[in-house]
């Protein structure tokens, strides 16, 4: 299996990821498949060959060994990873078309551009990166139960009872180092518990953000349309509007020296008399 190819093809979701999905994209590299190519592999490569039952019975150790292992972890974690990760690639898939959707409108619009910026979350790219975060803390869940309801659990237990034929009665199974798979497996387990923890507060994160920018683009229409129905009027009329036309601006000064002679006037035909 071509790990790096694998992590240079999901690596390319990292520039269109938030905080949240950097971390899951962290934890999935190298927590989870640097762990599980390192150690678990080695941990897990005698399985077969040192499981051991008390009995000669030709068949019985193969018949016992497919019944306490239906399914190796090996096999099941590299499953579980290859699910898990390929979600990604809608979102790589997405911004690819927005890229060429983007080039062909400027050749044919000269030069405009129909995405300010293609691998930004807007429109259908959001719902498709919030649908691969779905399907990455689905299939995370869903492995983790598959694991659980095949093994009764996360346990390795040191001594299995199998009574199947060809075994000529019921016999004891050893496996080889089961405290050290055992703790193998509660790492795998938490790990993906916490991708699980990442991936939904991504979607939290990115559903409130849309929420907020909706709330926020009703709040600027509102205030645009109470702007508009409710223009500033003039509280009184302008002053010119009441003066007449016709009227005649009377200088008060001129109106007092007239009436000071008029007054002198009355006062000296009063004295000829």
């Amino acid at each position: 299996m071509n790990w790096s190819a694998l992590e240079a093809l999901i690596s390319g979701v990292n520039k269109y990821s938030t905080v949240f999905g950097r971390v899951w994209l962290s934890m999935v590299f190298v927590f989870r498949v640097m762990v599980f190519v390192v150690a678990a592999q080695r941990v897990w490569g005698d399985e077969n060959k040192d499981f051991v039952c008390n009995t000669a019975q030709p068949g019985c150790n193969n018949v016992c060994y497919d019944h306490i292992f239906p399914i190796s972890h090996i096999r099941l974690w590299a499953l579980q990873l290859i699910f898990v990760t390929c979600p990604s690639l809608l979102v790589v898939g997405h911004v690819k078309y927005r890229e060429k959707k983007d080039s062909q409108y400027t050749v044919s619009h000269k030069g405009a551009h129909l995405y300010a910026n293609p691998g930004k979350k807007r429109g259908g790219l959001w719902w498709t990166y919030l649908l691969s975060l779905v399907f990455k803390a689905g299939f995370d869940a869903g492995f983790l139960y598959i694991l659980y309801h095949i093994y009764d659990g996360y346990d390795m237990p040191r001594l299995s009872k199998c009574s199947l034929a060809p075994c000529p009665n019921t016999v004891d199974c050893f496996i080889s180092r089961p405290t050290e798979k055992k703790i193998f497996t509660l790492f795998m387990v938490v790990s993906s518990v916490f991708c699980i923890l990442m991936c939904i507060c991504e979607m939290v994160y990115l559903i409130c953000k849309r929420i907020l920018k909706l709330l926020k683009r009703k709040n600027e229409a509102e205030r645009r349309m109470f702007a508009e129905t409710h223009e500033m009027t003039p509280l009184a009329a302008p002053r010119s509007e009441f003066r007449s036309k016709t009227s005649v601006r009377v200088d008060p000064t001129a109106a007092s020296t007239q009436n000071l002679s008029n007054i002198k006037a009355e006062e000296g035909t009063s004295r000829k008399e």
